[in-house]
């Protein structure tokens, strides 16, 4: 028989508390309107971004027909943030930082729509791909060091930060598995052009979002002096990395990572055509497989209520990372790769989401611009030489001998990690708000 009685609170509980609770406190940093803006405007813009990353590196393996130049168009399309994006950080301090954005925004849309024109009146070349990757290289290391900084002026209650930067990775995972999953099917059946068409015209979403914000609810960046020189104020945000260990090492560790965890991504077009015998769709799905994952972790991350043990996360989430790959790397059963890769994608997230929230928890923001600046340098910034290495191992060893190289790299990566953490945690004190949050 039915207990009504019993049904009627388990109903209660889930709707007005339990599950409905746990949800809103998942979604929490949503409570603030120009927040609301920027991450549905993000949401929109994000899957043609995806689309594009996706569709660039398939056209350009279809052109060329060769792994180093895959290597080197994402070299490219790096390169610029590692020469100019600590100078990105200090105009993020120096400047608005909403009308950073607004302003790179609406130039990635130009080179998207540069991007469309040339490859649907079929003149576009492998030497036009590298040229815009250049370019968008060169916007984004103005636009992420301003965007990452942005979230805290935008967030009003400052508790809900780390729920903020958890939600931003849902929102670029989530594009990641609709947005390659979407350009899959309109490679094959509309061409490559379609895709960066649509890329052009998603920029429309997050321009409009900004334009939508209540500008007198922005709170402003505590900027540097004008009496100060560029050179200075540069040195003060170096020093400020070199000399507090936490964030120092934490910086390393995702250059490291960037490195060397990234070179699976880079010779995904590859792993899709030689060997799981597919085309662009297969593409999708490997990549969108990814996405799943690192969805699943962004969600745990933004369901986290406290701030402690975030070292232990990446510590954690990089072993696995590496296990996962060396798995991967000589896999031949496609849907066991698909498994693998969802492994990937969240323990990834996993360990970028989580330096993310510690560098922005640690560091005020009088020197956030700089300080996320020297974060995107070494996730963005160090992508030319990650994609390079993985271009010439894969040319000269194989694509599957380098994925694994790469596994085995990240396991000694978060080892190390560890043992770095532990180091001045036992010289700060485990009570220390720093230790703390890092174990």
């Amino acid at each position: 028989m039915i207990d009504c009685k019993s049904l009627f609170y388990n109903y209660r509980y889930f709707f007005q508390g339990g599950h409905i609770a746990g949800l809103k406190a998942t979604v929490r940093a949503l409570r603030n309107r120009n927040y609301r803006l920027f991450f549905l405007g993000n949401g929109i813009s994000f899957i043609g971004t995806w689309m594009q990353t996706v569709t660039v590196g398939w056209l350009v393996y279809k052109l060329s027909r060769s792994s180093y130049i895959l290597g080197l168009t994402g070299a490219f399309g790096t390169l610029p943030i590692l020469l100019f994006s600590i100078f990105g950080g200090y105009v993020a301090d120096r400047t608005s930082r909403y009308r950073i954005i607004l302003g790179t925004q609406t130039l990635a849309m130009i080179q998207a729509f540069s991007l469309a024109f040339l490859t649907l009146s079929g003149n576009i070349r492998v030497v036009h791909i590298l040229l815009l990757s250049f370019l968008l290289g060169t916007i984004n290391a103005f636009d992420i060091p301003a965007r990452q900084s942005f979230v805290v002026n935008i967030v009003e209650k400052k508790e809900d930060l780390p729920n903020a930067i958890s939600l931003n990775s849902f929102l670029v995972n989530g594009a990641r598995l609709i947005g390659p999953s979407i350009a899959g099917v309109l490679v094959a059946s509309a061409g490559e052009g379609i895709c960066f068409l649509i890329n052009a015209l998603s920029y429309v979403a997050v321009i409009v979002a900004l334009l939508l914000m209540d500008l007198r609810k922005i709170t402003s960046a505590a900027t540097v002096e004008n009496s100060t020189g560029v050179f200075e104020k540069l040195k003060e945000g170096f020093s400020y990395v070199r000399d507090f260990v936490p964030v120092r090492t934490v910086i390393i560790y995702v250059a490291f990572f960037s490195i060397f965890g990234m070179f699976y991504g880079v010779l995904m077009p590859v792993f899709a055509k030689e060997v799981f015998c597919g085309n662009a769709r297969t593409l999708g799905f490997l990549v969108g497989s990814g996405g799943l994952g690192a969805i699943t972790g962004a969600i745990y991350l933004a369901s986290r209520k406290s701030q402690t043990g975030l070292g232990r996360i990446i510590h954690f989430a990089g072993l696995i990372f590496g296990i996962a790959l060396i798995l991967f790397s000589h896999c031949t059963f496609f849907w066991i790769a698909v498994i693998l890769l969802v492994i990937v994608g969240a323990t990834m997230v996993l360990q970028i989401v989580t330096a993310n929230i510690i560098i922005q928890t640690l560091v005020p923001d009088e020197k956030r611009g700089r300080v996320m600046s020297f974060h995107t340098l070494a996730f963005m910034g160090t992508g030319p030489i990650g994609s390079y290495l993985a271009g010439i191992l894969g040319k000269i060893v194989g694509i599957q001998s380098t994925v694994l190289v790469s596994g085995l790299l990240c396991v000694i990566g978060s080892i190390v990690f560890k043992k770095q953490c532990l180091s001045f945690i036992s010289k700060s004190g485990d009570s220390d708000f720093t230790g703390r949050v890092f174990f």
